[in-house]
């Protein structure tokens, strides 16, 4: 069970400020989940894989393909400014 005083430290740490009726509500609620969660770790799991995530997702990309390979003067040829077989760009400053 969670105590009144967890409710208070963990919104002093949230940086909210509660009632003493939303204190005593919230120590409720969150035993009531903690309660749950530990009926949930009854659960046997021995058999049963690590998910990363609980729908199976696939790639939908492709694989890429080369259509076309051009030659290194094809794309020289559109370069404004070549020097040495390589693009020349303005120097930044």
């Amino acid at each position: 069970m969670i105590s009144t005083d967890d409710v208070k430290h963990v919104a002093k740490l949230a940086r909210l400020e509660l009632t003493e009726e939303e204190i005593d509500k919230y120590s409720k609620q969150l035993g009531e989940i903690l309660k749950y969660v530990e009926q949930m770790n009854e659960v046997d799991t021995t058999n049963v894989e690590p998910m990363p995530h609980p729908i199976q997702i696939y790639n939908v990309m492709r694989e890429d393909e080369v259509k076309y390979e051009q030659t290194k003067e094809e794309m020289m040829a559109n370069a404004p400014f070549e020097e040495n077989g390589f693009f020349r760009v303005p120097k930044i400053n």
